[in-house]
């Protein structure tokens, strides 16, 4: 991965992930994604939503984040702020068969939404999977009104939403 930084053209700085950026990117996932599974927990019902994120939802998508960001075949990327704290961040999966990118993973600090991060981070990706040559990125999001931002932000950079349901039932 390279190591050089990179500025988008809306001035924010993003650079490649560092092991020691880690811990920030998660507790920053879970400030960020906090609307979402209470959104979920909602929708679901507390024995469903116990039963997906075991032991607590915290937990299972701190993990899930350390796992996206540490594995062989991603790159991940973060937005900091003028005095490198970490404000974002996306991380990148490409499938060179299927000529396909993914963000995998996005999200911005609650504290540093609202401000054109979250762009920044979309552009930033879409930029780096064109320069891979892929020919077709795919981002994915909930239909639930705790995805409502996310599902903005990728319409207006371009995406083409296409809904997919999920269904869940407890067995108990």
């Amino acid at each position: 991965m390279p190591k050089q930084s990179r500025t988008t053209a809306s001035s924010h700085h993003i650079r490649p992930l560092d092991p020691a950026d880690l811990d920030a990117v998660v507790d920053l996932s879970l400030l960020a994604w906090e609307p979402v599974f209470i959104s979920f927990e909602n929708i679901l019902g507390a024995t469903i939503f116990d039963l997906l994120y075991r032991p607590n939802w915290r937990m299972a998508q701190a993990d899930s984040v350390r796992k996206s960001c540490l594995t062989d075949s991603a790159e991940s990327f973060v937005s900091v702020t003028a005095d490198d704290a970490i404000a974002g961040f996306v991380v990148l999966m490409r499938d060179q068969d299927e000529s396909l990118g993914v963000i995998e993973m996005i999200a911005v600090h609650p504290q540093h939404q609202r401000r054109g991060r979250g762009r920044a981070l979309m552009e930033f990706a879409i930029q780096r999977l064109r320069e891979q040559g892929l020919a077709l990125i795919n981002v994915g999001t909930g239909g639930d009104p705790g995805h409502a931002p996310a599902r903005a932000l990728y319409e207006a950079v371009g995406f083409t939403g296409v809904p997919l349901v999920n269904y869940y039932m407890a067995t108990d």
